[in-house]
């Protein structure tokens, strides 16, 4: 049976149709069995539709109307995962939430996450805006990206796959964002098939 992959978005989904490009052409390891969003409005729920993929929308917004913490939220989210396939894998395309160890226990060693910047620099949120940033300071000539195993301190998990994407003379934000996209959607595919091989795998 093939290694069932899950995967958690919460915008466009680029990352996402990149994984789903690499089934399609035998090149990911396993296969996409589900696809879950934070947001009802995200567009990598279309591409999942379009790709057959069963998806599921949970927005913590619900949770918090009704009076209900966000480790609830997170270990529902778990409990729901695990009861309808139990993964190999857990990734985190563009996922824009930060998941409390509510979710990560229940997945400890299998979820890995996509971070637009190099280990141990510009962890969080705004990563590329803050490398361009410091590239226009003048104090900074490259950044990268990276995916890593995902722990409770955000994007300090162990790498998995690393790329250096340099800053150039000249660079805007955009084109800069669109040099580390493109890392990205090779990247990614690449990490999944490593874990799905065997080929990485978490130091305790």
């Amino acid at each position: 049976m093939a290694k069932q992959i899950v995967v958690l978005v919460s915008g466009s989904g680029t990352n996402l149709q990149a994984l789903i490009d690499a089934e399609r052409a035998g090149q990911l390891g396993g296969t996409i069995a589900l696809v879950v969003s934070n947001r009802k409005g995200a567009y990598g729920l279309v591409r999942a539709a379009e790709a057959s993929i069963p998806t599921l929308v949970r927005t913590l917004k619900e949770y918090r109307d009704a009076g209900r913490s966000r480790e609830e939220y997170d270990r529902d989210l778990a409990e729901h995962i695990a009861a309808t396939l139990e993964p190999d894998l857990v990734v985190l395309a563009g996922w824009m939430h930060i998941l409390s160890p509510a979710f990560i226990n229940r997945f400890r060693g299998k979820i890995i996450n996509l971070h637009p910047a190099l280990p141990g620099e510009l962890d969080g949120a705004h990563a590329i805006d803050r490398a361009y940033a410091e590239f226009v300071a003048g104090s900074r000539t490259r950044t990268g990206a990276m995916v890593h195993y995902v722990i409770p301190e955000v994007d300090k998990g162990e790498p998995i796959l690393v790329e250096e994407v340099p800053c150039v003379a000249g660079d805007t934000l955009e084109s800069l964002e669109s040099r580390i996209h493109a890392v990205e959607h090779q990247l990614l595919p690449k990490a999944v098939r490593h874990v799905l091989q065997g080929d990485h795998s978490p130091q305790e």
